[in-house]
């Protein structure tokens, strides 16, 4: 699938009631709560992450390939950006073949995913080891603003950076390395929104 990525992403103390907002407003559950593991991939000279690209193997219901562009922030900190992504047959094998090329995995994490459908959005909600966020992604800015308000979220903090970026920001305080972000890894930690440089928007 190629085409247009645009959404925002939010940072929340509370995951369990947006989904509850969203049960109360009909939502269609399109994707149930399910666990991903994603490794991301660079040349050994780092071009795509200087280029500000993604190349990515992800692994949930099935395996993925994705690449993004660099991101072009619209209005308001609605991110927008080229994505490529199609399924793989064998994650192992995806791997050994991007590995056969020359890249080299520069990054390890996982979390928890559902997905909700609602008002021609899709709405993301993501348990990552150091925190829980909602990203909603749809084609028109209006949609995302009209979701944003009906979840009760504050659209003035959305969080206009990546989940790698957020962890980069306390690996160097908490001496983590690349490939440490799992549930496992920072299950010890109590990481706060500070940390991030981010606000909560509920």
């Amino acid at each position: 699938m190629s085409g247009q990525e645009t959404e925002v992403k939010f940072f929340v103390k509370d995951l369990q009631r947006v989904e509850m907002r969203l049960r109360e407003l009909k939502a269609h559950l399109i994707q149930a709560r399910v666990h991903e593991v994603n490794l991301r991939f660079d040349n050994p000279n780092s071009d795509l992450r200087r280029e500000f690209k993604v190349l990515r193997l992800r692994n949930d219901t099935e395996a993925k390939f994705t690449f993004k562009g660099p991101s072009e922030e619209r209005v308001d900190g609605v991110l927008s950006r080229r994505e490529i992504e199609f399924s793989v047959s064998s994650f192992d094998a995806a791997k050994e073949f991007l590995e056969a090329l020359g890249y080299v995995q520069v990054a390890f994490y996982e979390k928890y995913r559902s997905i909700y459908e609602l008002n021609a959005t899709h709405v993301m909600l993501d348990e990552l080891p150091y925190g829980n966020f909602v990203e909603i992604e749809g084609e028109k800015i209006n949609a995302l603003q009209e979701v944003t308000d009906l979840l009760n979220l504050n659209w003035e903090a959305t969080v206009n950076v990546g989940y790698l970026v957020l962890f980069d920001r306390i690996s160097t305080k908490y001496k983590l390395a690349p490939d440490q972000l799992s549930f496992k890894a920072l299950e010890s930690l109590q990481i706060h929104a500070e940390d991030l440089s981010i606000v909560p928007a509920d």
